[in-house]
């Protein structure tokens, strides 16, 4: 489906498409339909763009539209702007929406501190994808349902994306936003997370795998929806979501000098926590400092440190910063309280049990058998580099593993580096697939940052600025 500039001529299209750079974006969920919306308000000239997803939906990608209305963001409306400098955009929609208004009346004049449901964001998200292209006469927007399985380096330093369409042109430019992974779209149900047992258990029991915000997610929907049965969350380090203030936690992080090695980084971070609660503060207000340093804190350790802190501390990190509305953590207080909801630490096995799964307990050898009716994985899995896209890119030598292997490894601008520093014009990794080299990319305000940081570097590559006289 081609969709032009809403005052282009179609009869003009043909033309327009071959006469200017072409832009290719994999995957339309958040960073990939951010970086859409950045290089439509910041390169001024025409080009055409090329999404590429399995998903066939033209209202939202994988991570927004596939959601349910009671799903909760964690983080709230004055960082969630997709507007860089402006970070009152979100709240500025959400108080132009009469529904939204008469709904949160308690949070007039503004909505800034509040958490909103992630459909209300998908929402404001495609919106302004669509103001953005509808402000834009000169270019043409083009969306593909054909999975991506390779990316070529063609001749004249352009490529080209196999997948099942042979017709594909060629690219000038290829931006990877693939988030975790691009997955095909579900054909069958309307719930595709679910693995359910073959027989049912005689006790209503349900496991949810993970750790994360996903995971009380989906006990919170499981309850809502009536389910009155047990719950056992499974976690392999047993770190559930901390809980965010009631008010805002503005950052704080009192470092001149910051330290170098990771024992001393976590003593001082502890240090600043105690200081910053004696004083009358929150230690979440000395984690969202941290956020400010996360990054050159991490290209300062050596790789032994970096291994140490993926195997011990990632869990407990993302545990405080992956933070809950405060009226969700104290559900999911209450339920590990009165014992409908048990966390266990370990393992949960790669095999179904015939009616549950194999479960192996954290310090222990001997595997076990959790009897339940429903297995819900709500685990967030690193990109997968053995996906064939992913191994295109490294055997073609365009890419390489970040030192973890979470991702690709990339600078600030997404722009994806080779062992000798250099990096492949054109070629750019969005969002997630960064994580191993970029703490917290992630996150909306930093996925925002990126996107906008790319669409300069596309615009200086084929539009350089001419200085004025």
């Amino acid at each position: 489906m081609t969709v032009q500039g809403l005052f282009s001529a179609r009869a003009n299209a043909t033309a327009q498409i071959s006469a200017v750079p072409r832009i290719a974006i994999v995957g339309r969920g958040f960073s990939g339909m951010m970086t859409a919306i950045a290089l439509m308000k910041t390169v001024r000239a025409p080009f055409h763009l090329q999404l590429f997803d399995p998903n066939s939906s033209v209202s939202g990608g994988q991570a927004l539209a596939s959601v349910r209305s009671s799903t909760i963001l964690n983080t709230r409306v004055r960082d969630l702007s997709v507007s860089v400098g402006d970070n009152d955009d979100f709240n500025d929609w959400l108080c132009s929406n009469a529904a939204f208004r008469a709904a949160v009346p308690a949070a007039i004049p503004g909505f800034r501190q509040i958490f909103v449901p992630k459909e209300i964001f998908s929402d404001y998200v495609y919106q302004r994808f669509s103001e953005a292209l509808a402000a834009r006469r000169d270019i043409t927007v083009q969306v593909c349902n054909d999975p991506v399985v390779a990316i070529r380096r063609s001749h004249g330093n352009r490529f080209l994306l196999e997948s099942a369409n042979p017709a594909n042109p060629l690219f000038d430019t290829v931006i990877l936003a693939t988030g975790y992974g691009l997955a095909a779209p579900n054909a069958g149900g309307e719930d595709a997370s679910p693995v359910r047992a073959q027989r049912l258990v005689a006790r209503p029991h349900a496991v949810l795998l993970g750790s994360g915000i996903r995971v009380v997610d989906q006990l919170l929907q499981q309850r809502d929806s009536g389910y009155t049965g047990q719950v056992t969350i499974i976690s392999r380090r047993g770190f559930l979501p901390q809980s965010h203030t009631p008010n805002s936690a503005d950052p704080v992080f009192p470092a001149e000098t910051l330290p170098q090695s990771l024992p001393e980084i976590v003593r001082f971070i502890r240090e600043a926590c105690r200081e910053a609660e004696e004083a009358g503060r929150s230690w979440q207000s000395v984690m969202n400092g941290l956020r400010k340093h996360a990054r050159s804190l991490w290209r300062s350790l050596p790789a032994r440190d970096k291994h140490q802190f993926n195997r011990h501390l990632r869990a407990i990190y993302d545990s405080h910063r992956n933070r809950l509305p405060e009226a969700m953590h104290l559900r999911l207080k209450r339920e590990l309280a009165e014992g409908r909801t048990v966390l266990r630490r370990g393992r949960a096995g790669r095999g179904a049990a015939p009616c549950g799964l194999f479960f192996t307990p954290a310090g222990s050898a001997a595997e076990e058998i959790i009897h339940a009716e429903r297995i819900i994985d709500c685990r967030c899995q690193a990109p997968d580099l053995s996906a064939p896209l992913m191994q295109s890119l490294l055997s073609a030598g365009l890419a390489m593993p970040d030192e973890l292997s979470l991702g690709l490894a990339v600078n600030a601008r997404g722009e994806p580096f080779l062992e000798d520093g250099s990096t492949v014009a054109g070629l750019f990794a969005v969002g997630p697939l960064g994580l191993g080299s970029l703490p917290d990319i992630d996150l909306v305000p930093e996925i925002v940052s990126q996107a906008y940081a790319v669409a300069e570097r596309v615009g200086e590559r084929f539009y350089p600025r001419v200085k004025a006289v």
